[in-house]
């Protein structure tokens, strides 16, 4: 997080030491100039550290550090006095100042102290805001990957963890964008700084710029304090910026500058100062149309798609959906409070065939209703949803001539291998109409379909099919 530091003395060369002393790459100091103005207007401004000699600390000054204290996020005072009175440090210790120094120390010992409050006060910040230093930790192993298109996906997550770049995660609403977001700041070299995400189709037009950017007190109606912004508070950690397609235009403007010049600047501020975040973008929304139609600037996807992951749905990956419901058994049964510990064959083959347009997020949804309503110690057919039952059913009558069998002998067979056998005709026709129709054009295809190229070469030499015979 970015932490602002003001320091009020006369010696000009005590200021320079100070401002040495206290130089970090998350810290903005400034020099307040005239004690008395800064004093009047410290409540509303979001300083975290406010260094001054005891000259001017008279009444009025402590006076409004005993308000200070009454405030949630009030800065530290620290002042610096040579005079050893006793009574007048308890004094000013009773009063709300944090801490009173000897400007004559050594240069060490009094680096120490200060940025030991500046820690302090730092550490205050997160906990009263709920930014975790350290998120939820998540592996990469934590994402079930048994089917060709998410192994060939988690493949990529490693080496992207590893670089500071910005990355662009896209998919469809629900398949887990965020936890990815997650899993490559916690595997990557900013693990110990903040992440802070910002769902930018949540927010009015007029409060996202100061959620992101922050702004100054009187800024505009209502700023009756200061307020930091969010790309302040990621300071040498990750921003998630879900939605990111919904943006309004004249805000992707400014944040191609923050992106350019690593550089924020609040509403209403006349001074510009330096962030170090790496930034991720999420979105369900294909951007390149978005470009087409003029709602999404060309050159901010390109700041932001240094790297792109794209994470298959769900009904592309059907084969991870048996450990995907188990994991999310144990993990769910302690959390409801249900003793549930499995679920039936029916009820798992019912589920493997299901579409799932909702993703992973109407999954866990899926399951969590299903434990609650369970009778037993297994899901059953009949703890799932109508619409669950009815599609597996619906699909095995309409599709049975595709392969070949009657309804009749498809019923005789065992669910999972009458199931398989649609799937696989359904899934083989579909390629080999889509092939035909693109000319065998491989990316074509996987673009009309959605999926990346290398699941559908995977599909392709599954069903053996080659792109040659379809080159006529």
């Amino acid at each position: 997080m970015l932490m602002h530091v003001a320091i009020a003395v006369e010696q000009r060369e005590l200021a320079s030491r100070l401002s040495t002393l206290l130089a970090r790459k998350d810290t903005v100091l400034e020099r307040a100039k005239n004690p008395g103005l800064f004093w009047k207007d410290i409540a509303r401004k979001t300083f975290d550290l406010f260094v001054v000699s005891r000259e001017f600390m008279d009444e009025r000054a402590l006076r409004k550090v005993e308000g200070l204290r009454e405030l949630p996020d009030g800065p530290a005072i620290v002042v610096l006095s040579e005079d050893e009175n006793d009574e007048d440090r308890a004094n000013l210790i009773a009063k709300g100042c944090e801490v009173v120094l000897n400007p004559g120390l050594p240069a060490r010992k009094l680096g120490a102290a200060l940025n030991a409050v500046l820690d302090r006060r730092r550490d205050a910040v997160v906990g009263s805001l709920s930014i975790p230093r350290r998120p939820t930790h998540t592996e990469i192993s934590d994402f079930v990957a048994k089917s060709p298109a998410m192994r060939s996906f988690i493949k990529l997550v490693p080496r992207i963890a590893r670089s500071d770049a910005s990355v662009l995660i896209l998919g469809e609403t629900g398949v887990g964008k965020e936890r990815l977001a997650h899993v490559l700041h916690t595997e990557g070299r900013r693990a110990e700084g903040p992440f802070v995400a910002v769902h930018c189709g949540a927010l009015p037009e007029s409060l996202l710029e100061s959620e992101l950017f922050g702004h100054e007190q009187g800024a505009f109606t209502g700023a009756i304090r200061a307020r930091r912004g969010c790309f302040e508070l990621a300071h040498q950690g990750t921003i998630f910026l879900d939605e990111i397609g919904e943006m309004p235009l004249h805000l992707q403007s400014k944040l191609l500058r923050v992106l350019e010049d690593h550089e924020i600047r609040r509403i209403g501020s006349e001074r510009s100062a330096p962030v170090d975040v790496r930034v991720m973008a999420a979105t369900n929304r294909d951007l390149e149309e978005e470009i087409r139609g003029k709602r999404f600037r060309r050159d901010l996807y390109y700041r932001l798609n240094v790297v792109s992951l794209t994470i298959p749905p769900l009904r592309e990956r059907l084969e991870d959906i048996p450990e995907l419901v188990d994991s999310y058994i144990e993990y769910l049964g302690p959390r409801i409070g249900c003793d549930v510990s499995g679920i039936t064959q029916g009820a798992m083959d019912a589920m493997s065939g299901y579409s799932w347009p909702g993703n992973v997020r109407e999954l866990i949804n899926v399951i969590e209703r299903a434990m609650l309503l369970c009778e037993g110690d297994e899901i059953t057919c009949e703890d799932l949803p109508q619409s669950i039952t009815e599609t597996v059913e619906s699909s095995v009558t309409q599709s049975a001539s595709g392969t070949g069998m009657c309804p009749d002998q498809l019923y005789a067979e065992p669910l999972r291998d009458a199931r398989k056998q649609i799937l696989d005709q359904f899934e083989r026709e579909y390629l080999v109409r889509l092939l035909r129709a693109t000319g065998g054009r491989v990316g074509k295809a996987a673009a009309k379909a959605k999926i990346d190229s290398r699941t559908l070469f995977d599909k392709m030499k599954r069903y053996g099919l080659n792109k040659q015979d379809f080159r006529s």
